[in-house]
């Protein structure tokens, strides 16, 4: 991969990123998608030929390397390690245009997906509010839209309770509560908290060996979804779901979510 990525640069290409088994090409003299996907066929295809000729040169072996093209996206985000230009290994979001058949006479007919990896989106320990923020947010920048007033709004309808259905985190249990000593997480707080309700209404305890528990962030801390009983801390929300999500990519355009959700406090 390493040899193959050398090629590629040397062919006048960008190469973002690169693993075991993919790399990342950047295509910017395409004025389409369709243009790049030809383009990275054609570079798919010289790779390919190339390997076969320098493993049967220098082993003179039949090569049975092949490159495939997976995705070719329109829009792309790779974050950066801390410290360094190179990509965040495994981590990325993407806008993926795909073509259909022909609708009402228009040949240029695509559907869009939004693909992520390894970020908040496809994680079962970040809320339902942080993925359905993060797919809008990013569709918002990759189409080049401004997204303040999605994000004061979204804000402002968390801290009001509208959105107090989508606030719940899904953890799993993976030892039996008995074995959490030193270091208590939120979820296993909240399914204790859950058992001393069982224990306390003569049910049985379902957390005690391991499992899956829905519990929220309240002002008194981590509670269990079925006994829930203290007000919703909200703020915890917009510091560790929202704000997160938006320092991933409102930097790449310059924006700033503190200054975004703060702006009435400036201009006064």
């Amino acid at each position: 991969m390493q040899t193959t990525g050398k090629w590629l640069e040397q062919a006048g290409h960008d190469v973002i990123y690169g693993d075991t088994d993919s790399l990342f090409l950047s295509i910017t003299d395409a004025d389409s998608v369709a243009q790049a996907t030809v383009t990275a066929m054609r570079l798919r295809d010289e790779i390919n030929a190339r390997w076969k000729t320098e493993i049967r040169d220098r082993y003179d072996l039949e090569s049975f390397l092949e490159m495939e093209l997976e995705t070719c996206f329109s829009r792309f985000l790779m974050p950066t390690i801390r410290g360094s230009n190179s990509g965040s290994k495994k981590r990325y979001a993407g806008l993926v245009e795909t073509p259909k058949e022909k609708i009402h006479g228009d040949d240029n007919a695509y559907v869009e997906t939004l693909v992520f990896k390894g970020l908040e989106n496809v994680r079962t320990d970040w809320t339902e509010l942080a993925r359905k923020f993060q797919a809008t947010l990013y569709d918002l920048v990759f189409h080049d839209q401004d997204p303040r007033a999605f994000i004061r709004e979204t804000v402002l309808a968390t801290q009001q309770g509208h959105n107090d259905k989508w606030l719940v985190y899904r953890k799993q249990l993976r030892r039996p509560l008995a074995d959490y000593v030193k270091n208590v997480p939120p979820h296993v707080k909240a399914a204790r908290l859950a058992d001393r309700t069982n224990k306390n209404l003569g049910r049985a305890e379902t957390y005690q060996h391991k499992g899956w528990i829905n519990y929220l962030i309240t002002l008194n801390g981590p509670e269990p979804e079925e006994y829930l009983s203290s007000s919703l801390d909200y703020q915890h929300y917009v510091d560790k779901q929202l704000k997160p999500i938006a320092d991933g990519i409102l930097p790449f355009v310059a924006m700033d979510f503190a200054s975004i959700i703060n702006v009435q406090t400036q201009i006064f």
